[in-house]
């Protein structure tokens, strides 16, 4: 396998080549580290490279498996990854995109960053991501912009943003990213990859109970649905002293993802939408990806048809309230901010204000969760049209910015208010300017396992890995 083959293989079949020995974790690293430090000046999608401390790392793992029975390693060892830089790593820098925090040094493992250490990955740094994780582009004060590798003119997304890119470009075959209203799925469709907002309580936000009243949470970014789905068994459970969680799988994600590429699934009930009130409809090429998809989905057995949830309406209001004093809670001054996120702190609400705006959430979401009474699953636009240009909204004003952001990412906070779980495909099919293109599905609450498998018999039926951004080769 020659080097670039190597950097775009999936993170399951380096994990293999590394158990048989034909290649180790510290060659690995080194041409991911070598691709970065090459590649990433212009793509701009890590905020901090440790590569000492990757290289230490994936030397000491390469020297333990001398002696070490391969069969007892966890079940990455040696393979890279990326840490969003929302996410506490101990003694990495952690700047949440912020100019004032360019010197904090986190000083613990959130639960996240443990279970990714304890399956054997090698922390190769931080990812860019918005400030505070507000924004669905990543573009902050204190660093480049981050930009998309399939045309460098145009986003990533974000707030995930760095971790998509990186992953797109072969800095890694995987990521962690996390998810309070599109920031997974929106930088997946952004850069032609598999995003997964797992349900509200797959994993764990230790050391914090949640984030956003339980709207957030973190989840996983690949080029393939099996490793996407690896990923989030390793990052699922329970930790001490959460506020809600759910059984783990079983059988576990990535034997469903597999199992259902070789031998297909059971007709479904499978309903779509090009539209998501109150905001409107798709854009054509957005539109289009959905109802190939339906299509293809009929004619792999399931039953497929136009449907939509009622209450979606009710959450606009009450979902952008909280968004808002999710700046406002950050801890840090407004001055210290970018001039959207101090608009944003600005507009955000009273303590009762709050209350009252997850309540109103909550109560949506019983009717929005009934409608998949009927259906096993809910096909969306990831958003409602294509990527913009780095620095398209740049001179906008921070209200008209809020209104655009709202008609652009509007199909992903439902999954985030009722906590339902959401996955993020590419369909293969790409812009005129050659950007990728994509749907979301949307699954019944606790039921990752389904999508999962839903979307391994899409990509079967119709594989994307092979497609690879010129920028990267």
């Amino acid at each position: 396998m020659n080097s670039l083959d190597l950097a775009f293989a999936p993170a399951l079949e380096q994990a293999r080549l590394i158990r048989s020995k034909e290649i180790s974790p510290l060659e690995l690293t080194q041409l991911y580290l070598d691709r970065i430090q090459r590649l990433d000046p212009q793509l701009g999608s890590f905020f901090t490279v440790i590569q000492d401390e990757a290289l230490a790392d994936a030397k000491a793992k390469t020297e333990s498996m001398a002696i070490a029975n391969s069969q007892d390693l966890p079940p990455f060892w040696g393979v890279p990854i990326s840490i969003k830089d929302l996410t506490a790593a101990n003694g990495i820098r952690c700047t949440y995109g912020n100019k004032a925090m360019l010197n904090h040094i986190s000083s613990h493992d959130d639960g996240i960053v443990a279970r990714i250490k304890g399956a054997g990955f090698v922390i190769l740094g931080k990812s860019a991501t918005s400030e505070m994780g507000s924004l669905p582009y990543t573009e902050v004060e204190a660093f480049p912009p981050a930009r998309n590798p399939w045309n460098l003119d145009y986003t990533p997304g974000g707030s995930s943003g760095g971790a998509a890119a990186s992953v797109a470009a072969g800095f890694s075959a995987i990521a962690q990213g996390s998810d309070g209203g599109g920031s997974i799925r929106g930088p997946a469709f952004c850069c032609g990859l598999v995003g997964i907002k797992p349900a509200r309580g797959r994993v764990s936000y230790a050391p914090l109970g949640d984030a956003l009243s339980g709207l957030a949470t973190f989840g996983t970014l690949a080029r393939t649905v099996s490793d996407a789905a690896a990923l989030l068994d390793v990052v699922s459970g329970y930790i001490t002293g959460d506020p809600y969680w759910l059984p783990n799988p079983d059988p576990t994600f990535v034997q469903v993802a597999l199992t259902v590429a070789q031998q297909g699934m059971q007709p479904l009930r499978i309903a779509y939408s090009t539209a998501i009130a109150p905001v409107g409809e798709a854009d054509p090429l957005c539109t289009q990806s959905v109802l190939d998809t339906a299509r293809l989905l009929e004619s792999l057995g399931h039953q497929v048809e136009p449907g939509f949830p009622e209450g979606t309406a009710d959450i606009v209001e009450p979902f952008k309230l909280l968004w808002r004093t999710g700046v406002s809670a950050c801890g840090l001054p407004p001055q210290a901010m970018q001039p959207m996120n101090q608009w944003l702190y600005e507009q955000g609400g009273s303590n009762g204000d709050y209350q009252k705006a997850v309540w109103a959430l909550q109560v949506a979401s019983r009717r929005i969760v009934s409608f998949f009474d009927r259906y096993d699953a809910l096909i969306l636009p990831t958003y409602l049209h294509p990527q913009i240009q780095v620095g398209e909204w740049a001179d906008v004003s921070p209200e008209e910015t809020l209104e655009k952001i709202i008609r652009w990412i509007a199909p992903c906070p439902l999954a985030n208010t009722t906590g339902q779980p959401a996955i993020a495909l590419p369909t293969g099919s790409f812009t005129p300017e050659g950007l990728p293109l994509g749907i979301q599905i949307m699954g019944r609450p606790a039921d990752e396992a389904t999508l999962i498998g839903l979307a391994a018999q899409i990509e079967a039926a119709r594989p994307w890995a092979q497609h690879r951004p010129a920028f990267a080769i």
